[in-house]
């Protein structure tokens, strides 16, 4: 492909190499520094000149850390006369903060979407918002894409006749119910009240689960508090099988740890939007690769083609 450079921050630089290598372009090498006052400096090591420029890098934990590497990535580019900015984030972290829920707080997702704007950013990338409303807080284009796909094609291997999808909450129910009908199952939701981050109460499950096969679908997976509450209220239900799914598989806290361990949770799968560690992988985890999803988008865009394929809610062939 010509006239394009993609360079990758430190927060995900495997996920940069399979992108560029399902685009057969190089990765551009970025040089991250900081001066003696704990300062950042970054440095793209290619041309930009009037080149379609991708940044890659999802906001993952030291979010703050990886958020300003972005933000001077964006500034480098744009400074180097590069002839556009996509910001490829496989994971917006700040889109959880999405609404003015409590007197005097802060709208991180809008404000962090202004500053990749106002750094140069020309459009933005993103995989399974928290919210759909995150989309308008960016003043740039963006292309919203999901992973019910690649979850899908994996959950395709098993029996799916007496499938149900339940989401956690009535929030995460139209991507669950999409994901439903894209493998031909049910869809029941959770009807759940959070009282702090990593504390929530899930007081009835609507929806058919007794004596059926359960896939518990979610946007991310953080601490795990949400899952293992629905867990307990599915397992009342009395369930045929159990499996847990997300997009952004975070598992902070011993998260991962503590689903793996649950004796009727038989599979725990997640994409790599977000780097997964690679030691103490339990057995019943299956991460699955968004590279080839993100590499057409990039591709796409570069080209001046619809991206709406692969964002569009999909519908039954």
């Amino acid at each position: 492909m010509r006239d394009i450079a993609v360079f990758s921050g430190s927060a995900h630089p495997r996920l940069a190499e399979e992108v560029c290598a399902h685009l057969g372009v190089p990765l551009s090498p970025t040089r991250v520094s900081r001066f003696a006052n704990d300062c950042l400096e970054v440095q793209l090591q290619a041309n930009c000149r009037e080149r379609d420029v991708f940044l890659i890098q999802p906001l993952v934990k030291p979010v703050q850390e990886h958020l300003v590497e972005l933000l001077l990535m964006c500034d480098a580019a744009r400074g180097a006369s590069a002839a556009r900015i996509t910001v490829v984030m496989p994971h917006y972290s700040y889109a959880r903060s999405d609404k003015k829920d409590a007197p005097r707080i802060s709208l991180g997702g809008r404000l962090v979407a202004d500053l990749l704007v106002a750094a140069g950013a020309s459009r933005v990338l993103a995989m399974t918002l928290h919210a759909p409303q995150v989309h308008g807080f960016f003043s740039v284009p963006v292309d919203h894409l999901h992973a019910l796909r690649e979850l899908a094609a994996h959950f395709s291997r098993y029996d799916l006749s007496r499938t149900t999808v339940v989401s956690p909450d009535l929030g995460n129910a139209k991507e669950a119910a999409a994901f439903a009908r894209l493998i031909g199952a049910q869809v029941a939701a959770g009807a759940k009240q959070r009282f702090a981050d990593d504390r929530v109460s899930i007081s009835s499950v609507i929806g058919e689960a007794a004596g059926r096969d359960v896939i518990v679908l979610d946007d991310e997976i953080a601490k795990g508090s949400t899952v293992l509450e629905l867990l307990d209220k599915l397992r009342e239900l009395g369930p045929r099988s159990i499996r847990v799914a997300c997009t952004h598989g975070l598992f902070a806290a011993g998260a991962l740890k503590r689903l793996s361990e649950q004796p009727d949770v038989l599979e725990i799968v997640c994409t790599n939007t977000v780097p997964v560690p690679l030691d103490d992988h339990p057995e019943k985890l299956r991460v699955l690769s968004i590279a080839p999803a993100l590499a057409e988008a990039v591709r796409r865009i570069h080209n001046g083609e619809s991206v709406s394929a692969l964002f569009e809610e999909p519908k039954n062939e």
